[in-house]
């Protein structure tokens, strides 16, 4: 249940924290009503004390001391749930109310002296009945008795049916309240959750024929923009890697059709009719540069993956920029004088790599860039240092130029600007995305530019050892 149910996890934990806060205000509100009725006896009291004290100032005589009890009915009269004891001193009472008790710690804490503006009630229980009340000094002018301790008290009879009745109310209300709160709190965590219960429906629903489905932000609450933009990067990862995978695969079928295609005619043809061996030596001539060609493709197709998977590291030793860039000039002198293209190299640095994959990567950017120059035209190298350590080359050649739209895909596995180039021709279009394979394992980064008729590849080399 804790496991599965968010929804009920949060309304559970939205009614223990109203059932606590209810709690706690039934707890105080019933203090406050019984603070309340305890002021409220205490007024009343206090009112009555002061009553007992106005007779008993008028006391002046023992003829006024004996005739106290009849004085003090006719004062009490209509006050029926008012009890009074007036005592000398000594303790002997001079006027008891019919039927009233009072206790001794109530007559043994009475307050001497000047009477108080807020005395301390006691509380007691006599006969089933509640009573609370207090006792005081209360001076007369009767040299018989200077002093009389008086104690007042009333019944709380009405008070403990009121906060039974207040109790039994209040409870009910707190009960009735905690359940109302659970279950709202409940329908709240279900509609809250209501944006999780979407991207749940969005991501059911993805299939490879639906991943441009997006989660719509302007009903995302703020605690899940996050969550839902993350989700809407992925599905747009997702659709650009099943895209490009199913491109992918279409070019891959596309050429490895190409050389087997060819390599199935020309059999095809030679054993139409009997030939010669100088002819079949021929077919087999352009069988094996096909298989060549498919050779390469798989190698190349194997060192991609390898890359994808993080299975490349290279190791780590000093290369010399200059020195393998002038090898490269002489490996390519031929084609480049064949082609009616200059080569030139400025600049030199050393990086931290494995030299014949770095090798490899600038070899593939030369290629490409002799492919593309004009003739007459010349390709320039530079080296130079970068901020933070880091290592620039650039490959720049002039040419036709590369719209901004193509220039993000260049180093897509068999991406061409030029869809009609006849693919048998050139390369089979991994050398781009091989280059940046190689330079990302050494921590680099590899971009095109393409402006004002120059072509620009640049490698920033990282100043991190590879690995």
């Amino acid at each position: 249940m804790w496991r599965k149910s968010i929804t009920l996890r949060l309304a559970l934990y939205f009614g223990v924290a109203s059932t606590t806060v209810l709690l706690a205000i039934g707890y105080v509100v019933g203090t406050e009503v019984e603070r309340h009725f305890v002021e409220l006896d205490r007024i009343e009291l206090r009112g009555k004390m002061e009553l007992v004290r106005h007779v008993l100032a008028k006391v002046r005589s023992a003829a006024d001391i004996d005739g106290l009890p009849e004085r003090m009915d006719d004062a009490l009269t209509g006050h029926e749930s008012l009890s009074v004891r007036i005592a000398r001193p000594d303790g002997k009472p001079l006027f008891v109310t019919a039927g009233a008790i009072f206790p001794e710690r109530l007559l043994k804490g009475r307050l001497v002296g000047k009477f108080p503006g807020t005395p301390e009630l006691v509380s007691w229980e006599q006969d089933g009945h509640v009573f609370r009340g207090f006792a005081t000094d209360a001076p007369t002018q009767a040299a018989e008795l200077p002093v009389a301790v008086v104690a007042v008290a009333v019944t709380t009879e009405e008070h403990h049916r009121f906060m039974t009745v207040f109790y039994r109310s209040l409870w009910l209300a707190i009960a009735a309240g905690i359940l109302s709160t659970g279950v709202l709190g409940w329908v709240a965590a279900r509609r809250g959750l209501a944006p999780v219960r979407e991207m749940t429906g969005v991501a059911q629903n993805i299939t490879a024929s639906r991943l441009d489905d997006r989660l719509p932000m302007a009903s995302v609450p703020m605690e899940l923009h996050d969550l839902a933009t993350a989700f809407n990067d992925m599905l747009s990862r997702l659709e650009d890697s099943f895209r490009r995978l199913s491109e992918f695969s279409s070019d891959l079928a596309h050429e490895l059709r190409t050389p087997i295609g060819n390599m199935m005619t020309q059999t095809q043809v030679a054993l139409s009719r009997v030939r010669s061996a100088e002819e079949y030596r021929e077919v087999l001539y352009s069988n094996s540069e096909e298989f060549d060609r498919l050779a390469r493709m798989i190698s190349d197709m194997l060192f991609l993956a390898k890359a994808d998977n993080g299975l490349i590291v290279p190791r780590s030793e000093t290369v010399d920029l200059a020195n393998e860039i002038r090898e490269l000039f002489e490996f390519y002198d031929a084609l480049a004088e064949d082609r009616g293209v200059s080569m030139a190299l400025i600049g030199e640095g050393t990086v931290s790599g494995e030299r014949l994959m770095i090798r490899r990567a600038i070899s593939n950017l030369l290629s490409n860039a002799i492919n593309h120059t004009p003739r007459g035209r010349g390709i320039s190298v530079r080296i130079e240092r970068a901020g933070a350590g880091e290592t620039r080359l650039t490959v720049e050649n002039p040419g036709e130029g590369i719209a901004a739209e193509h220039l993000p895909h260049l180093f897509n596995r068999f991406y061409r600007v030029d869809r009609s180039r006849q693919r048998s021709t050139e390369g089979a279009g991994l050398g781009l995305a091989i280059a940046k394979s190689i330079v990302a394992a050494h921590h680099g980064t590899v971009h095109a530019f393409s402006a004002g008729g120059l072509t620009r590849f640049e490698i920033m080399f990282s100043a991190l050892a590879p690995g």
